[in-house]
């Protein structure tokens, strides 16, 4: 008989981050999920995935804001 080795589960730590929605808010979000026969957890993390995958170690440069982000008139442009 061979013995199978069993996987070892990785240690997860977890942080809860919680929020308030109103009345209204809250039946809209139940009354979505249930249309989609999903939970409002699931649904959330599915929509905040790429914010809380990708950025563990650090975040690019480029993501920083700077304080002229938004450049309207840019004298470049004009002949």
């Amino acid at each position: 008989m061979n013995k199978k080795s069993t996987k070892h589960r990785r240690n997860h730590s977890y942080h809860a981050i919680t929020f308030k929605l109103t009345r209204g808010q809250y039946k809209s979000l139940r009354n979505y999920c249930k249309a989609r026969k999903t939970t409002p957890i699931k649904l959330i993390k599915k929509n905040i995935e790429r914010f809380i995958s990708h950025y563990e170690y650090g975040v690019p440069e480029e993501l920083y804001l700077c304080e002229n982000q938004l450049n309207l008139f840019d004298d470049s442009d004009v002949n």
